[in-house]
């Protein structure tokens, strides 16, 4: 692979923005500057290290746009795959909810993703996070076997079967519920009191799941955690990833016991939660929030520091290691997230010039994997 220079822009190393260069040889980044390397000018622009988001579930959108509507998974992977780049993510854990519903979240689409992402090799590194839905019990044996095989980067433990029992009491809610596996709402409901009816078996299964991911040494997180005795409960497990507290205190908790608190960039951008819980700008502002992740909207990752950075709070260092530093290590790779000699050549180029932040190129692995109109202007 040609060795890559990007000269002339803000670097962000160090905790700080500087002018300088950065050489990238053989993936990573480099101390030298080859004669032959390409040239991407950067004047103007800021270098960022690429973004790592662990956990987005927009793909669910390319495989099935409408309810009933699915498509072939290759084709769903490539969209997905060429949305993260331009969005700027370098590494991306796709939540890959294993439920008991049919459809979407099936075991079948289930081993659809896992499959289709193990066929070919992808620009971005698009790894797994097993959203393991509790009741889920008939697929536990096959949820092991993937975690132990190595098919799973990320393991969050999630529970929404109460929930959904209580939603699809009323029709219309119910509705969207059955589109989405596929059912009418009658038969939905009855195979959801079934689940629900195994709620004594629950407790060993995640107990069991546990400890497979603990002996695969990858790591986990606990999901919509609404109370502190619930957060303590999955930290015993090895849970050091509180996702998306539903309220302020279990966040200020979980972070004084030095988990990660990861909240969804969409929250940041929209200036509130969809479901109305907790503030994700303030729990940052505060030093609760720790990573930023993509949630269901990919663009927010890109966007989201800059307004915190805007609010004047953090300054963008700090804003931007919400989705790049502290999000590579709450998901264990200890080897991207900076710029520095030895790490991983992911960086994004981005125009901040403008009312709102615009991608220009995404390097992954010291190659070019995106560029905009601008960013080929840029390429000698």
């Amino acid at each position: 692979m040609r060795a890559l220079r990007i000269t002339g822009g803000q670097v962000l190393a160090e905790g700080g923005l500087s002018e300088g260069e950065v050489t990238l040889r053989g993936g990573v980044v480099d101390s030298g500057a080859p004669a032959d390397a390409r040239l991407l000018d950067a004047r103007g622009l800021l270098v960022l290290p690429g973004i790592v988001d662990i956990h987005g579930d927009a793909f669910e959108r390319q495989f099935q746009p409408r309810p009933g509507v699915e498509f072939p998974t290759d084709l769903a992977l490539e969209d997905t795959e060429r949305q993260l780049l331009a969005c700027g993510i370098t590494t991306a854990f796709h939540g890959v909810t294993l439920s008991w519903e049919p459809g979407l979240r099936s075991a079948d689409a289930w081993r659809a993703v896992l499959d289709g992402l193990g066929a070919r090799r992808w620009t971005c590194d698009m790894r797994v996070h097993l959203r393991w839905e509790a009741y889920n019990l008939d697929a536990l044996e096959m949820a092991i076997g993937d975690i132990a095989a190595g098919r799973v980067h990320l393991l969050a433990f999630n529970d929404h079967t109460p929930s959904i029992l209580k939603k699809i009491a009323d029709a219309t809610t119910g509705a969207k519920y059955a589109d989405r596996a596929g059912m009418a709402l009658a038969p939905f409901r009855a195979l959801a009191e079934r689940i629900g009816g195994r709620a004594a078996e629950v407790p060993g299964a995640l107990k069991r799941i546990g400890a497979a991911a603990r002996a695969a040494g990858i790591p986990m997180a606990s999901h919509d955690d609404d109370s502190i005795a619930v957060r303590d409960g999955f930290r015993a497990e090895g849970a050091r990833i509180c996702e998306f507290p539903m309220a302020e205190e279990v966040g200020q908790a979980a972070q004084a016991a030095g988990d990660f608190v990861a909240m969804g960039s969409p929250n940041v951008v929209r200036g509130k939660s969809h479901l109305g819980w907790a503030s994700a700008a303030r729990l940052a502002e505060a030093g609760v929030c720790n990573v930023l992740c993509s949630d269901y909207f990919y663009p927010c990752l890109l966007r989201a520091p800059f307004i915190l950075a805007g609010r004047g709070v953090l300054d963008l260092a700090q804003a931007w290691a919400l989705v790049s530093e502290n999000a590579a290590a709450a998901g264990g790779l200890g080897d991207r997230g900076v710029i520095a000699p030895g790490k991983r050549g992911d960086l994004v180029l981005v125009d901040a010039s403008g009312a709102a932040p615009r991608l220009v190129a995404t390097v992954v692995g010291g190659a070019v994997a995106h560029l905009s109109a601008e960013g080929w202007r840029r390429v000698q």
